[in-house]
């Protein structure tokens, strides 16, 4: 069982004000500063983080894959995951209640303190796939004595793997079983929640170089910030 503590989830402080537009070098205003501390109480009052994470064949989740066949007709990900050592299927949730509060936030036009925390909460559970990367690489390496494999986390709906495969995804691990639903557009409710494979093995099968045609319009680059990707 993959253990989620918040401490582990929480985002630092330059992340939330990069993800808030602050550009870096600057200093938060007095404002900010307080609005960050108060959403980071609200953070660890309203969290209530859970994941759900199973192994699956290569077989099996080739099915996964294709979903409903409205993949892009070349994927990262369709190269990357024949070549794993193994395959889980994960998804995590920060829960209802932080979603609900921002919501609350939002409605009572508190825009600015609605705004920092869900940015934290975004953060945080982004830091959750990083956290299952970490666990998913400590137990292959106690079953292959030390040897080392990267796991990544790919998810539907980014790098041409379309989001209707969430479909599939949901059918084999029941993620209700944790809180989170999916609507007739395939996304997840609570809001805070991501999901996809877990994909273990050596590095280099995880290096894939950014000319795909989606790769020119993607506005979450997470492989060049995990450093996955290399040049053409």
């Amino acid at each position: 069982m993959i253990d989620f503590p918040l401490p582990r989830l929480q985002p630092q402080e330059a992340a939330v004000y990069a993800a808030l537009g602050l550009k870096s070098g600057s200093r938060p205003s007095p404002r900010s500063s307080a609005l960050l501390l108060r959403a980071l109480e609200l953070f660890k009052i309203c969290s209530e983080p859970l994941g759900l994470c199973a192994a699956i064949a290569l077989d099996e989740f080739a099915d996964v894959f294709s979903g409903q066949g409205r993949n892009a007709p070349d994927t990262p990900l369709k190269k990357i995951f024949p070549r794993a050592d193994s395959l889980h299927l994960f998804a995590f949730t920060m829960g209802a209640r932080i979603s609900e509060e921002i919501k609350s936030l939002f409605a009572s036009d508190d825009f600015a303190l609605g705004s920092v925390l869900d940015a934290v909460a975004s953060l945080a559970a982004d830091q959750a796939g990083r956290v299952a990367e970490e666990w998913i690489e400590r137990q292959d390496a106690m079953q292959k004595n030390g040897a080392l494999s990267r796991a990544f986390l790919y998810s539907p709906g980014y790098c041409g793997w379309h989001i209707s495969a969430q479909e599939k995804l949901f059918a084999r691990l029941r993620p209700e079983k944790i809180g989170i639903t999916l609507n007739e557009s395939f996304l997840m409710s609570p809001l805070k929640s991501i999901s996809g494979v877990l994909v273990t093995g050596p590095a280099l099968i995880h290096q894939f170089s950014e000319v795909y045609p989606f790769c020119a319009h993607c506005k979450s680059p997470a492989c060049r910030e995990r450093g996955m990707a290399r040049s053409a």
